[in-house]
């Protein structure tokens, strides 16, 4: 089962962030992974929350440009190429990589990584296959 990405399209202006942030946090809606990419004039802050549909519905009656975003989540070996092995295995199957960015909390001795690719289910298969554990929706929003 995939993981449901928010995405919000901001302007490149001081306080955004934090409105955003409070806004999730006064509603009950953690946040457990993030990245931002910003140009000159606007930026996107990718999230992966505890509610995605809440956080959706919240953000878009905000007046936020908002939109989910199917991607894979991965726990990988925390220790000097752990990730390899999964780059490897979607390397293998011929998938590639759109970004990915790191959790802000590990699952023991692993990193949790988000990778966006371009085949959900066929990344998904690829990993496992490789013996990279994939992690559900499920699994994440609970973290």
């Amino acid at each position: 089962m995939p993981v449901s990405q928010i995405s919000i399209f901001v302007p490149n202006k001081a306080g955004w962030l934090s409105s955003v942030s409070r806004l999730l946090g006064e509603n009950g809606v953690n946040i457990r992974a993030l990245s931002i990419a910003d140009t000159t004039d606007f930026g996107i802050l990718r999230l992966i929350v505890s509610d995605p549909a809440k956080a959706h519905s919240l953000l878009r009656e905000a007046g936020m440009t908002v939109t989910s975003t199917e991607v894979v989540a991965v726990a990988v070996d925390d220790r000097p190429g752990g990730l390899a092995g999964a780059l490897l295995a979607l390397e293998g199957q011929g998938i590639g990589i759109e970004y990915l960015y790191g959790f802000v909390q590990k699952e023991g001795d692993r990193a949790l990584v988000v990778l966006r690719v371009e085949n959900v289910p066929a990344a998904e298969t690829a990993l496992s296959g490789a013996g990279v554990r994939v992690l559900t929706g499920d699994e994440i929003y609970r973290l």
